[in-house]
Order: C-alpha cells, then sequence, then structure tokens
C-alpha cells in the first residue's frame, strides 16, 4: 500500500520520468536502501524500462546467495537481473576504495551493454553525512565537503543518479518493514576496520554535539554551491587569460592570475593543468605550486620552474606562466591516474566530490 504522502515514492518519481534514456538501471545489492529502490521503481515504473544489477565482490561466502536472492526478487517484479562479479585479485590495502571503484567500473560497462544512459543508487542522507565526515578528516576542500552529488557524469552519456540522497536511512528501512518487503544487512557497515563503520558507530555522539546528518547534508549543499560559483569564476577568468600555443603548450597570463582571490587563482591552474594532460595531483601539491611557488615569483617578477602532475611549469620575466609536457623520466613508473582534483569523487584523499 502506498499513501498520498509516500517520500519513498515521491523522491524517485522525478528519475523515472521519460526522457531519461533507453534503460535505467537500477545497483541493488539486497539492504535495504537499495531493496527500496528497486520495489518503488517497480511502483513507478513507465514507459522507459527498468533493470537491476548487482555487485558480486567476492569479499563474503554470502555475498553469491544474496546476489541470487535479488535475482529472484527482480523476476517477481517482472525486472531483469545481472550479477556483475569482481573478478581478480583483492589489494591488501585499500579494499572498500577499490571496491567502489570496480562497482562503478562494473556497472557502466553493464549499462553500455543495455543502452542505459541512467543508473541510479540508493545513497541515503546517512551516507552523505559519513562522506562529509570522512573528507572532512582527509583534509578536503570545498568540493570534498560537497560530499556527493545528486546527479554526475559517470561516463560519456552516462550519469549516475542518487534520488535518495535527501532521505534518512530510517525512512528506506521502515518503507520496506511496513511492506514485508525482506532485505539483508551487510556485516561489513558495522565492521570497525572500516572507517565509515567507524562513523557509524560515532553517529549518535555527534548528534548529540550537533553534527547530526541534517546539517552535515546542510553543510554539503551549501559546499556545493559555492564551489560552483568559484569553478565558473575560474572558467570564466580562463577565457580572458588562457592561449594554447602552436607547440601544444597552454600559456597563461600571469599577471592576471594575481590579480584574482586565492581560491579562484588555484582552479584557474587546476583547470589549465587538465587542459594540459595532466595527470592526477594533490591539493597541497598544487597549493605549493600556486600559492608559494606561482603568484609570489609572478608579483616579484622572477623566473620559476616546477613540475606537478607530469607537467613543467615556468613563469618568464614578462609575466607569463607556461604549461608543457615533461620529458618522461628515466625508470619511471607508469603515471598516476587522471582525477578531478577539485570536483571528483575519487578517494577521499583527493578533494573530489563523489
Amino acid at each position: 500500500m502506498t499513501g498520498p504522502d509516500d517520500p519513498v515514492l515521491d523522491a524517485l518519481r522525478p528519475w523515472l520520468r521519460p526522457g531519461r534514456g533507453n534503460v535505467i538501471l537500477l545497483a541493488v545489492s539486497g539492504g535495504p536502501d537499495s531493496t527500496a529502490l528497486m520495489h518503488a521503481a517497480a511502483v513507478l515504473r513507465s514507459e522507459t524500462p527498468l533493470a537491476v544489477a548487482t555487485i558480486d565482490h567476492r569479499l563474503r561466502l554470502e555475498a553469491a546467495a544474496e546476489a541470487d536472492a535479488v535475482g529472484r526478487a527482480a523476476a517477481s517484479l517482472g525486472l531483469p537481473h545481472a550479477i556483475l562479479p569482481w573478478v581478480g585479485e583483492k589489494p591488501h590495502t585499500g579494499l572498500q576504495d577499490a571496491a567502489r571503484a570496480a562497482r562503478y567500473r562494473l556497472l557502466a560497462a553493464h549499462a553500455a551493454s543495455l543502452g542505459a544512459e541512467l543508473i541510479l543508487t540508493a545513497h541515503t542522507r546517512d551516507d552523505q553525512a559519513e562522506t562529509v565526515l570522512m573528507r572532512l578528516a582527509a583534509g578536503s576542500a570545498l568540493a570534498g565537503l560537497a560530499g556527493m552529488r545528486p546527479e554526475r557524469r559517470l561516463g560519456p552519456g552516462l550519469s549516475l543518479g542518487r534520488p535518495f540522497l535527501g532521505l534518512d536511512k530510517a525512512i528506506l528501512v521502515h518503507w520496506c518493514e511496513a511492506r514485508g518487503i525482506p532485505f539483508v544487512r551487510d556485516p561489513s557497515n558495522t565492521d570497525p576496520r572500516y572507517s565509515r563503520a567507524r562513523l557509524r558507530a560515532a553517529a549518535e555522539i555527534l548528534a548529540a554535539e550537533g553534527l547530526t546528518n541534517a546539517r552535515l547534508a546542510r553543510l554539503a549543499e551549501r559546499a556545493a554551491r559555492d564551489e560552483a560559483a568559484l569553478i565558473q569564476a575560474a572558467e570564466d577568468a580562463l577565457t580572458a587569460m588562457a592561449v594554447l600555443g602552436d607547440d601544444g603548450a597552454v600559456r597563461l597570463d600571469g599577471l592576471a592570475l594575481c590579480a584574482l582571490p586565492d581560491a579562484v587563482a588555484l582552479r584557474c591552474v587546476d583547470l589549465t593543468i587538465r587542459r594540459a594532460g595532466g595527470a592526477g595531483h594533490r591539493l597541497e601539491r598544487l597549493e605549493r605550486l600556486v600559492l608559494t611557488g606561482l603568484l609570489p615569483a609572478l608579483r616579484a617578477g622572477l623566473p620559476v620552474r616546477r613540475t606537478l602532475a607530469g607537467l613543467i611549469v615556468s613563469t618568464d620575466a614578462r609575466g607569463r606562466i607556461t604549461l608543457r609536457t615533461a620529458p618522461p623520466r628515466k625508470n619511471a613508473g607508469p603515471a598516476a591516474p587522471a582525477t578531478d582534483l577539485l570536483g571528483n569523487a575519487d578517494p577521499p584523499a583527493y578533494i573530489g566530490d563523489a
């Protein structure tokens, strides 16, 4: 039964409207959040076909049976289901980060095989609060504190949506229980070896001090709003100051960069590094390059030459900044994978979003 004011259906309904693509792929683990997602989507289904996928990380013996149970539940709802296994050797450290990366990689590949343009997950406000706390502990800047976005691009022609990001997990648990819908609980969610589990255990204490899920989610919204304004200011500034040379190097008007607020200047250089083909880099290194290297040198009229993200960054006496690909180093290993330093969810040591 569903009432006129059903927060779960109300949150999901806009994501299932016509025009969201040929197929919508639901990521369902069997827990209460994603189980609610699958059953609510079945209630609201429109002419857009739905499909369900479950990732078997092969980290627990029970995972295969849980994935099979999701498949049976999906079949009872008339929804096609696929189990996507994470095969290969598992890392000894950073296991949850690696599992998360594998999860999105497998989902994206399966979505492509279906022709799906949208993947929906069941992240809740609880997950958002934990993400903000993890990013805070990692020393993130605004983009990290913005937490997970309700929607973000996952690949060419593919978006990831989180319709329940404004709902507490308890709402989804109650929604399932009130309808007699069975679900499983992943024991890793309470395993103290993992930082998210430790934060969950501390949630009651943090809430008593004012760090409630609602306030942390509100912080994420404000950080996302302010980060978007800073990125827009940086993009507007770059339009006037960046030039791509015939030699493939990117050049900036350094004197114009000096006139910008530091927060905008940092983002200008970060955007330029990515446009020049730079690899992943950390915020601390970017801050050292810009705030203690480039800007003081430019203001003093002194040349400087630094390397970052596989690029040589140099200034000249005329106040120009040049970014060009650095020559390969002898015996160098593979380059670090590219990452959106100021706007990506991976991993919390970077300052991005999820």
